[in-house]
């Protein structure tokens, strides 16, 4: 945890993979095929510490990618399976450096702030080109090592390997290590370096992709989760482009409102997101819950009145947002925009609820 709170071992580099999706590169290993993709294991949110062994991790702000390496090449790919290579040109490059037959690596892509804390709104402006922060990408799970399949071995095993496997990768492939067994102690030193939280991960346990079993837990420090967004307000006032973005969750097959967010932007970002807005008009609400008699207490709701001026798009788009709580109306108080999720499918987003 020392080592992400300084920030001592920033990477940089100009160097970029010719190839941008797949790269390639010969080694000394005798190679197999590249690997099928495997969708990731999934941690369930949980608000208390549960009992029984269990090892910690932090949790990173970033986006979750799967590392696929084999037949001289390497794959970088979100846990939707959408490519992340032709972004991420320079943690491909490093993929294809490690010298290995094949290998699956469970991982996440983070931009570093000056503190070495990973942010997703820095993720977001380097996707949108208005900064240049280091790119790393954290490995904590180790799934195919040259030509064996390890999700059955115990999670212990896996990343013993793991960490063995990249003693000399590039400076940009770095190991996520586990941090000890008492949580509380964990927790205290993530909320005073401004964490977003802990991942816990049961001590012996398998990897069940695709699955969420409880056997992989989040500890969050902050309200902060994935939004489906529906729809974008008029701009009032020195706002340019539109005002809120109106967003929501998934509840079976039905998009229920959660709030309108109107914080988070710069003047780049609204222009941005307004170009990808245009792309999908729709010209339905697709919240069922639509409209409201009445604004209510945080001004969250969404009345007749102001349906008239709202602008609607296809429900495809999902935005990462923080957020104080959820009111007893089911709406989002003090909401704020940190980016978009390519990496998960919309109809995939429900609200998330400690157990």
């Amino acid at each position: 945890m020392k080592e992400l709170a300084k920030g001592d071992r920033v990477w940089q580099s100009t160097s970029r993979s010719e190839s941008g999706r797949i790269a390639r590169r010969k080694t000394n290993s005798a190679q197999l095929p590249l690997p099928n993709f495997v969708e990731p294991m999934r941690a369930k949110l949980v608000g208390s510490m549960p009992a029984g062994d269990w090892i910690y991790e932090i949790k990173f702000d970033g986006f979750r990618a799967l590392g696929l390496r084999g037949s001289s090449e390497a794959r970088l790919v979100s846990r939707n399976e959408n490519d992340f290579g032709g972004k991420f040109t320079e943690v491909m490059d490093s993929l294809s450096k490690l010298d290995v037959q094949d290998a699956i690596i469970d991982g996440e892509i983070v931009a570093l702030d000056e503190k070495g804390r990973s942010s997703f709104q820095l993720l977001q402006a380097f996707e949108l080109g208005q900064v240049r922060p280091p790119i790393f990408y954290y490995a904590f799970d180790l799934l195919r090592l040259n030509g064996t399949d390890l999700g059955d071995l115990p999670l212990e095993e896996r990343k013993t390997k793991l960490e063995t496997l990249l003693q000399d990768a590039p400076e940009n492939i770095r190991y996520s290590a586990s941090f000890g067994t008492d949580p509380e102690k964990l927790l205290e030193q993530a909320r005073r370096l401004g964490l977003e939280g802990l991942i816990g991960k049961r001590v012996g346990s398998r990897y069940e992709a695709g699955r969420r079993t409880g056997s992989w837990i989040k500890l969050k420090l902050e309200q902060q989760q994935e939004f489906v967004i529906g729809g974008y307000t008029e701009p009032a006032g020195s706002r340019k482009h539109f005002g809120a973005i109106l967003v929501g969750v998934y509840e079976g097959e039905q998009l229920k409102f959660a709030g309108k967010v109107g914080t988070g932007f710069n003047d780049k970002l609204l222009r941005t997101l307004l170009g990808i807005f245009k792309k999908t008009p729709s010209e339905t609400c697709p919240f069922v819950d639509l409209p409201e008699r009445r604004a209510g207490r945080y001004g969250q709701g969404v009345t007749p009145a102001e349906m008239k001026h709202c602008h609607w798009i296809e429900p495809k788009l999902v935005g990462q947002i923080k957020f104080n709580e959820w009111t007893r109306d089911h709406r989002l108080r003090q909401p704020v925009f940190l980016g978009l999720r390519e990496d998960k499918d919309a109809k995939d987003v429900v609200r998330e609820e400690a157990s």
